[in-house]
């Protein structure tokens, strides 16, 4: 099991930092344990109630065989989440959020095939015998495709939730999120609104340690769920094999 992160963690990351006292929003109140120096200091005790009960719904969506999507724009967490979701070969988005990539899921879906059949056609030989024209403008495109969809490249059907960094900054993903009904599990700064996230972690959306530090944490967790999960495949298996075994045995022994 991830080894659980407690409140001098937390602090030692500066997750427990808020924004300043005039750019809260008031919604966030309940998750701020005091002003000081013009800052708003957010209550690690919440964050920590708020992250196990995020982390228990994340790996029972896991669990079931569904994918969680990353989404993180902005520039300090675009590394931590490219590695943590290329890790546990999940769905990612660290570029812009393009119009629909939820909610016309069918158009990203044309242009995640476009992107393999570019692939496919830069494999063959007979992309060896086109025009250098031809060569660049294929090329070109399939930078631009990967550079939008790569992240999500593997993605056949709609994520069952979304893991976002600052909603503020992605508040079109949560709204597509939210009029499709897939739970959205965010850190939540004090400038932001909380009451639009299902799962919101009250932390630091800003400073590189405090995105680390909850980011990673949720990826052990849903790490742990995967093999969770491949256990709990095999059991069945192997279970299936005993119960085939005993029913060929009982078959045998009333003959």
């Amino acid at each position: 099991m991830a080894e659980q992160l407690t409140i001098q963690n937390l602090m030692d990351a500066g997750v427990h930092f808020g924004h300043l006292t005039r750019k809260w929003n008031p919604k966030m109140a309940e998750y701020i344990y005091m002003e000081n120096n013009g800052i708003h200091l957010i209550d690690l005790n919440k964050t920590v109630k708020c992250l196990d009960e995020a982390i228990y719904s994340i790996k029972n969506i896991v669990r079931s065989g569904r994918k969680i999507m990353f989404v993180a724009t902005k520039k300090q967490a675009k590394d931590i989440v490219v590695q943590e979701a290329t890790r546990l070969n999940m769905p990612y988005v660290t570029e812009r959020w393009l119009g629909g990539m939820l909610t016309n899921f069918a158009t990203i879906r044309k242009s995640l095939k476009r992107l393999a059949q570019i692939d496919k056609m830069t494999k063959e030989e007979a992309f060896e015998n086109i025009t250098k024209k031809e060569k660049l403008m294929l090329t070109r495109e399939r930078a631009k495709l990967q550079k939008q969809l790569g992240g999500i490249a593997d993605l056949n059907r709609l994520p069952a939730a979304l893991f976002v960094i600052d909603v503020k900054r992605e508040h079109i993903a949560v709204a597509e999120a939210q009029k499709l009904n897939i739970p959205v599990f965010a850190m939540v700064d004090t400038n932001s609104d909380p009451s639009d996230i299902d799962f919101p972690i009250p932390a630091n959306d800003d400073a590189f340690k405090s995105i680390s530090i909850i980011t990673n944490y949720v990826g052990k967790s849903i790490e742990e769920a995967l093999m969770e999960r491949k256990k709990d495949k095999e059991d069945a298996g192997q279970k299936k094999e005993e119960d085939e075994k005993r029913k060929v045995d009982e078959a045998v022994e009333s003959n």
